[in-house]
């Protein structure tokens, strides 16, 4: 009898998927640098310098630097492996950030730890990407075998983790950092990061193979010679300013209402919004296709980040951030669908951290400038920050929606490839 295929899969026979649990419980642990190192930094350094300017730039730092080398990372993945990769960075991770920690313990001057910081964010392990990697490689298509519906489910599953990650990592952080030691959160981050990273590498039967140029009939090429990659890259790096500036002004926001420790709250609480939003990307079987949702998702996160500079309580400011939230997961998933279509499997994982990179830049960029402002003029002009950086992506966006539309043979290899709609992205 015929096989078919459900019109509307969903996470549970995601995971199903044979071997998805190997890679996925060690892969949760190594992600948390992405939720908990910013965060992280501020709470520490902001500690030791008495100045959310210095914590921020230092935090800008690792971001940059993050930014910076992590699509070298991602190539390297794809063309000698990811073990290859991993092993060696999270080691360096553990090491710098302990470097890092001790530094900013022992008032050792900025340049110091801008020093510390340039390692720290580099080693970052890019777990995200690799973990769609390899759901890519499970389930998408292959000689004798077409794609996946799937893979529309894995790209909303992976959102929902990313953003778990985000709900637990900051609560986490702050509460270790304000109830243990300022320095437990950065210390309990580089443990995770080090078993976890040694644990997701040891799980080579789900590891995409190298595509090594000997193997390759094509030449290689860099993910971001795509042009929909670069606009891609933009969009992400507003994406990345609301949680740069949402951590430091929260952080500034909760200092200035006389409660400290609700911090890790709200910023949770903008998070979830964006887990539950998530978690229904993944569950609807959507008539448009993803570069539209992309550009509705993006308006909507426009919109609601504009007034939270105006907010000045937190019960506000909680229901503010969570609607938020709720607009950043139909972007990034939108964005990251829209992956599968525009690059070929051969520089994939290049291509995932080329967005988590624009994350991260974006992020560092709104930490360095949410934290001058929320120390010069407050709290609530460092919520400006989102504000500005979200009405240029999406200009960008708008302008240069067109090349966000794949080549006709990417569009052939395209169907089916995990869209909810079979044929095109639009």
């Amino acid at each position: 009898m015929a096989s078919t295929v459900p019109v509307r899969p969903g996470y549970g026979q995601l995971l199903r998927t044979p071997g998805a649990w190997t890679f996925l419980l060690p892969g949760f642990a190594a992600r948390q640098p992405f939720a908990m190192l910013t965060i992280g930094i501020v709470l520490l350094v902001q500690h030791t310098t008495g100045s959310y300017g210095s914590a921020g730039a230092v935090a800008a730092v690792s971001g940059v630097s993050m930014a910076l080398f992590a699509p070298q990372s991602g190539r390297l993945a794809d063309r000698f492996g990811q073990r290859t990769v991993l092993l060696p960075g999270v080691l360096v991770h553990a090491v710098s950030v302990g470097a890092l920690t001790a530094l900013a313990l022992a008032h050792a001057p900025l340049w110091a730890l801008f020093a510390a910081a340039v390692p720290t964010g580099a080693s970052i392990p890019q777990i995200g990407p690799m973990v769609r990697a390899r759901w890519a490689a499970l389930l998408g298509p292959a000689p004798g075998r077409p794609a996946s519906p799937l893979m529309a489910t894995a790209a909303a599953f992976e959102s929902v983790t990313d953003e778990f990650t985000f709900v637990l990592g900051p609560v986490l952080t702050t509460a270790l950092c304000t109830g243990v030691h300022p320095a437990a959160g950065l210390v309990t981050e580089a443990t995770l990061t080090l078993l976890g990273g040694a644990l997701f590498a040891a799980r080579r039967s789900t590891e995409p193979a190298p595509h090594s140029p000997t193997a390759d009939s094509a030449p290689r090429t860099s993910a971001l010679a795509v042009p929909g990659v670069r606009v891609l890259a933009v969009t992400f790096l507003g994406i990345g300013a609301v949680f740069g500036g949402m951590q430091v002004s929260l952080t500034a926001f909760a200092e200035e209402i006389g409660h400290p420790g609700v911090n890790g709250l709200l910023y949770g609480v903008f998070a979830s919004g964006n887990m539950l939003a998530g978690i229904v990307c993944g569950a609807v079987a959507w008539k448009r296709g993803p570069r539209r949702r992309l550009v509705v998702g993006y308006a909507a996160l426009t919109l609601t980040a504009s007034a939270l500079w105006a907010v000045h309580s937190a019960p506000l400011m909680a229901g503010l951030g969570f609607l938020v939230g709720l607009s950043v997961a139909p972007a990034l998933i939108s964005g990251y669908t829209l992956v599968d279509a525009l690059v070929p499997a051969s520089a994939r994982t290049e291509a995932f951290t080329w967005l988590t990179g624009s994350v991260a830049l974006g992020q560092a960029a709104a930490v360095t400038v949410a934290g001058r402002l929320a120390d010069e003029r407050g709290a609530s002009s460092g919520f400006v920050v989102p504000l500005v950086a979200t009405v240029l992506a999406l200009a960008t966006l708008l302008i240069l929606r067109s090349r966000l539309l794949p080549t006709a043979s990417a569009r052939a290899v395209a169907r089916g490839i995990g869209h909810r709609e079979p044929v095109t992205v639009d």
